[in-house]
């Protein structure tokens, strides 16, 4: 396990974001589990592995943004609304749901709470938080929205259409690369005709920034400066950000063993694992197990009512069928 520097946030803070963390990772790890129970009827795009990206940068943004997902679309879900009672509602396909238990997994959405929206289709959020970034600068100026999208989202013509009238235009948008190197099964290197992004990137009138330590503080810190730099200088800000996901690329298995996977790849990032990572920074910055546990435990009790809660609400009836299709006044 990799050691982790000490902490140059708050105690607060550092807690909070393991918090968190710990969160997402033990409501995806409820979803491993009761899966197979089959009451969840949606298709899994799990974060596993990944929520350092969603958490550091959410939590940077801190209530002053508007963000939109990809179809794995947990962390970021989770990270921005801190709400896994209406998350497991959703993915159970009950009332109490982020859309009355009709969208799913891969569309999760609270626009009260600046969680703009998921969609299964790959880079199609994109150009939707750059509309949300237009609306901002025109009403709301210091904030600012990100869009989240792995680097197979690169791909797509929109992301690139979207980047330029972003610089162009000069807007408070914020694209956030999860970089785990596949597209499903492809990686960059067989799918791509040039060496790469980010030295592509920094050709356009943005700013640009790297990060491949898997340490949510490391990409809180590197967000927050990215921030202040968008806001003061007008321009937009690219993150690519390096990371792993632990299972496959669809489902709740793992599939280490399949063709297109390195042993020793699997190996290295497990071993700089983002929510154990913090778990270790905590105890070694003198916050003793027992307080620790307490935190993890009322985190795991809060998690199984909601499920509880999820699984005793009702499915949507026919008076739910039509709506929110169209916007209706109140």
């Amino acid at each position: 396990m990799t050691a982790p520097s000490a902490s140059l946030l708050s105690a607060d803070l550092s807690l909070s974001l393991y918090k968190t963390l710990y969160m997402t990772r033990r409501c995806e790890e409820t979803i491993v589990r009761i899966y197979p129970e089959d009451n969840m009827k949606t298709p899994m795009h799990m974060s596993m592995g990944q929520e350092a990206v969603s958490v550091g940068v959410c939590r940077a943004i801190g209530g002053n943004g508007d963000v939109i997902a990809s179809y794995r679309s947990h962390a970021t879900y989770l990270a921005q609304t801190e709400d896994h009672g209406s998350f497991f509602g959703e993915l159970h396909g009950r009332t109490n749901g982020t859309a009355d238990g009709k969208s799913g997994s891969m569309h999760l959405a609270d626009i009260p709470k600046g969680m703009l929206g998921s969609t299964g289709i790959v880079s199609a959020g994109i150009p939707v938080a750059m509309g949300a970034a237009f609306a901002n600068k025109q009403k709301s100026p210091g904030r600012v929205a990100a869009a989240f999208f792995g680097d197979g989202a690169t791909d797509e013509g929109v992301f690139w259409e979207t980047l330029n009238a972003s610089c162009a235009m000069k807007l408070p948008m914020m694209f956030v690369c999860e970089d785990n190197d596949l597209a499903v099964h492809t990686r960059k290197s067989e799918r791509q005709g040039f060496n790469s992004l980010v030295e592509v990137v920094r050709k356009y009138k943005c700013d640009v920034y790297e990060d491949d330590t898997n340490d949510v503080e490391s990409i809180y810190a590197l967000t927050r400066k990215a921030i202040e730099k968008m806001i003061s200088s007008g321009q937009p800000a690219f993150l690519n950000i390096k990371t792993y996901r632990y299972l496959e690329p669809c489902g709740t298995m793992q599939d280490s063993d399949a063709p297109y996977r390195r042993a020793e790849e699997d190996a290295y990032w497990k071993g700089r694992d983002c929510v154990a990572l913090q778990r270790k920074r905590l105890l070694a910055s003198g916050l003793a197990e027992k307080d620790l546990l307490k935190v993890e435990g009322d985190i795991n009790a809060a998690i199984e009512k909601s499920v509880a809660a999820a699984k005793a609400a009702p499915h949507p009836g026919a008076d739910l069928l039509s709506y929110g299709v169209f916007y209706e006044t109140p």
